[in-house]
């Protein structure tokens, strides 16, 4: 990975060359990332840049807003957490026991954590740990969160097959969780790391 600062088209990004077949441009962490073919030009890099520019310009513009609102935040205090992850203990292991035989699925300790990144996991063992955060998020979030680490107990990844799993009892799925990318940064910036 290099980090190209480019005049002439006004841009500064990270350059990732691999073996694949297309040019490709994302947002990652308020920088711009191009993953390109091993023997693309820059010529080419370039052209596929002006291209999307507009683009690119929004999705910028977005995810600098984004991060602001995450650090300016207001933080939680000790004892908001302190509830928050009461208030969890009660409602996701209750949703937990509602979905799981909706799903057709056993599983094993239900915990609750702080967590930095992730919003559920979902052991080999069938032991689920969600985050407390959930309890900021809309009933129909946690649900999706829910649905989705019960899901695992039959597809351990993230196949077609495993959201066909989770698409069957949660038609909204992709719904939440298009709410919880937009919002998510949000709720993990109410918390001092």
């Amino acid at each position: 990975m290099i980090t190209i600062s480019n005049a002439d088209i006004g841009m500064v990004y990270e350059l990732i060359r691999s073996r694949r077949r297309t040019l490709s441009v994302r947002i990652k962490d308020g920088k711009l990332v191009v993953s390109a073919p091993l023997h693309t030009s820059e010529a080419e890099i370039e052209r596929f840049l002006l291209k999307h520019k507009r683009w690119i310009a929004i999705h910028l513009a977005k995810e600098t807003a984004r991060q602001e609102m995450t650090t300016n935040a207001p933080k939680l205090t000790a004892t908001e957490l302190s509830t928050l992850t009461r208030q969890a203990a009660e409602v996701i292991p209750a949703r937990v026991r509602y979905y799981a035989p909706i799903v057709g699925v056993t599983y094993g300790k239900v915990t609750i954590r702080l967590q930095k990144s992730r919003w559920g996991s979902c052991s080999t063992k069938g032991n689920l740990s969600f985050n407390c955060l959930l309890m900021l998020a809309p009933s129909e979030v946690l649900d999706s969160i829910v649905v989705h680490e019960l899901c695992h107990r039959k597809q351990m990844n993230h196949s077609a097959r495993f959201y066909s799993e989770v698409l069957c009892v949660y038609p909204d799925y992709y719904k939440h969780r298009k709410w919880l990318k937009e919002n998510g940064a949000l709720l993990m910036g109410r918390v001092d790391r």
